[in-house]
Parts: C-alpha cells; structure tokens; sequence
C-alpha cells in the first residue's frame, strides 16, 4: 500500500460514495480525465497537492493518476479534511494521502515534508504553503521542480513576494485569477457557500441584519450579492478606489471599517490580507456581533487583539466561540478559518468542477512546455480557459455562435485594445 497518514482506512466506502456524488456534478473535469486516460500526458510525473481534502479534490486527484501522475495529497487546512474521502483515496485509487480531520501545526508540518520528499515535478497549492516550503528548504528537493499552480489570491502573494525578491525558482500558474475560475469559484462558489457555512454554525436569521464585508473583488461581490438577496443590508469596506465606486454604484453602503464598526451584526473578511480586523475595530463592535473570515488563512481577524481584550473565551456552538469582553461578547467562527469549508461543506462539486478542471489542464501544460517559461508568476493562457468555458457549455447543452469568415477577417485587422466593440456586440 502506499504512503499514507489518514485517520481511518474502515472509511473508504463512504468516501468512495461521496466521491462518485461528486464525480456526478463534474462534468468538466470528467471529459478530461477520460482524455487523459487515452493520452497518458503525465506519465510519471509527480504532482504534489496542499488542497482542501474533499470529494471534489479527490476527483482532481483521480484525472491526474489517469493521466499517468504519481500523486501525492496533504491537508491544506485541518478543518476541511473529510476523513473518509482521504480513506477512500488510499484504499480505493491507491494515492498517497496525508491528511486527518483536525491535525494540528505539528501534523501539518509533518504532511508538507512528507509530500516535498517526493520531490515534485509539479505543485498544487491552497496557499502556497508547499511551494515556499520547498524554496525554504534544501536544493534537492526541487532540483525535479517544473512549475507550480496556485488555486488562492493569499497564495499567489507569497508566490509574487517571492518573484520581486528574486527567490522565485519556477513559474507559477496563477489559476485563481483566470476568468472561468473567477466568475465560478469566486463568485458564484465562495459568493453562496460563504453565507452558507455562517448560517450553519449560527443558524442566523440574515433579514434585517446589517452585513460588513471587509474586501470586495470577485468573492466578496459574490458574498454582498447573496446576502443582499437573504435580506441583509450590506456595508462594504475597500480599500481600492475602484471596487469601493463599484459598490456604491450597485447600491452598497461604503465606508471605512471603522466606521462600520460599531453597525455591523455579521463581519466577513475576504480580503487576502492580515489584521483587517484588529482591537480598535473589537472595541467599537456591538454586543453578540459575529466575526467571520472568508480568506485562506486565519490572520484576517486579528485574533492575537481578540485574545488580549477577552476576559474568558468559550465555547457556546461547535464552530462558535464567545469572547467576553466585559461589557460585551463577540463571537468568532470556526476558529477564524475560512468559514465556507471549516463550518460549511465548501463549494458546490459544478463549481469545483471548473476550477480543477483548469488545474488539470494547466498541470498538463507546465509538463509540456514549463521547462521554457521563465521562473515568475505567469496567467492561464487564453486558450485554456476559452477551452474550460467551452467544455462546460457543452455539458450544459447550451450552443452559441461562431463568428464568420468575413467577421474573422474583420476582427483580425484589429489593433491590439483598438476594437470598436465587444464580440458580445459584434
């Protein structure tokens, strides 16, 4: 059997039973692991993968063996891990999985080692923890390295933090910002599953509740939009001028989070940043607030000021802790972990469909031609996500137009950023 650290190998037939649920609303990445089971593209290649250990990253993990990779999967964050799914990918599909529900830092660091003493040929990241990891360490272990994919904006950070200090040692695809994976992960996924892990740890009535989102790119439009149609008022905080204007012109309150402070019943941060909640905005929240981060990691609430302004910190749900503040309480969810996976179930599998749907193609990409792309952070190419947007269509039964030859031949005397109208409009 190989490598393997899971809680529980008894539980393979439940995750294979919610594999195959998934597999059911992944259409997309289901055509091409049936290619990749004709074309072999990734014979022995070894992929590492720090992703979210679900049904749905299962059926990734499942495209790239049938593609010929040897893969290997650790835990991106511990309250996600679904025990079963990483049994049954052990047992049933005979990946090398390292990951339990509820691991702590030690674990963690543990499963990151492990995966990097395989020496990858390819990376997948939910936050580029891997991939600094194995910049950080011995030379050896990315002498194999062709290139990375990164699934998160936090993640993408530290890979472009890495590029401008000149550390940066492979090209990185930067899957979080292709188009098909932003208007269906971020803000159709992200935008529902949100309010929907809030609303299962609190059981929260949103109507008539004031809403503050810290952050407003394409999650948090999604987010402001759901709980606009929930009943809530919303209040965005920005700090770009030109998503702030794009709030207010589709009808939101905006304002500095300071001000919103002392307004908000719900707090949402998606911003891919650190400390945009801290003490000066604790101190200003209102009695029973609820405090909730949907960005990668848990540093977007402050909880090092939390801690020091509590006179007691309890438990008073499974996912909700009560910080006593003295003259009023605040409740913290999932430990400040994001919120979608840690309390909710994460993204719908049509959802994940197309983001691990980009993630494969791009895998078989870096393979091809990665040896010629500079080290640096690099977008999805245009004809891969056209190719997603594509396959997806045909899966719905939606056709749409072709352009003639006449319109080809117009269109291509275009000067680069000099057409007179969108093809919408043409």
């Amino acid at each position: 059997m190989v490598a393997h650290d899971v809680a529980d190998l008894s539980l393979a037939r439940g995750g294979e039973a919610r594999i195959a649920w998934a597999d059911g609303q992944m259409p997309v990445l289901r055509s091409i692991r049936e290619r990749f089971e004709r074309e072999r593209p990734l014979d022995g290649v070894a992929v590492a993968a720090c992703l979210h250990v679900t049904a749905e990253t299962a059926n990734l993990v499942r495209a790239l063996m049938a593609g010929g990779a040897e893969v290997a999967l650790a835990a991106a964050n511990p309250l996600s891990t679904q025990d079963d799914t990483a049994a049954a990918l052990v047992e049933e599909h005979g990946a090398e999985v390292h990951a339990r529900y509820g691991e702590d830092a030690d674990a963690y660091a543990a499963h990151i080692v492990a995966l990097a003493a395989g020496r990858p040929h390819v990376t997948l990241d939910d936050g580029a923890d891997l991939l600094t990891f194995l910049h950080a360490g011995a030379a050896d272990l990315r002498e194999r390295l062709v290139g990375g994919v990164e699934e998160t904006t936090t993640g993408l950070l530290r890979a472009r933090r890495l590029e401008a200090e000149g550390r940066l040692l492979c090209p990185v695809v930067a899957v979080n910002e292709a188009h098909a994976e932003r208007v269906f992960n971020d803000f159709f996924g992200t935008g529902q599953s949100t309010l929907d892990g809030i609303l299962r740890a609190t059981n929260l009535l949103l109507a008539g509740q004031t809403l503050v989102l810290l952050g407003y790119g394409w999650t948090g439009r999604g987010i402001a939009l759901r709980a606009r149609g929930a009943g809530a008022q919303v209040v965005v905080c920005e700090i770009d001028p030109l998503r702030a204007l794009e709030a207010r012109m589709e009808g939101f309150d905006v304002m500095p989070a300071i001000d919103a402070a002392p307004r908000g019943d719900v707090f949402v941060t998606v911003t891919g940043s650190r400390s945009v909640l801290r003490r000066e905005h604790f101190e200003r929240m209102k009695d029973g607030a609820v405090l909730a981060n949907a960005g990668h990691f848990d540093v977007e609430i402050d909880l090092g000021d939390l801690r020091a302004l509590a006179r007691e910190v309890r438990d008073v749900l499974p996912l909700v802790q009560e910080y006593d503040l003295g003259d009023r309480r605040l409740n913290l969810l999932a430990a400040g972990r994001v919120v979608n996976l840690a309390a909710g179930q994460g993204h719908p599998a049509a959802v994940m469909d197309m983001s691990f749907a980009l993630a494969a193609l791009v895998v078989e990409d870096l393979v091809r031609r990665g040896a010629g792309l500079a080290p640096g952070v690099h977008p999805v190419p245009d004809r891969i996500d056209r190719e997603i947007a594509r396959l997806k269509l045909a899966s719905l039964g939606v056709e749409i137009d072709t352009p003639t030859p006449e319109q080809e031949a117009y269109r291509s005397t275009w000067a680069p950023g000099s057409a007179p109208g969108s093809a919408s409009e043409a």
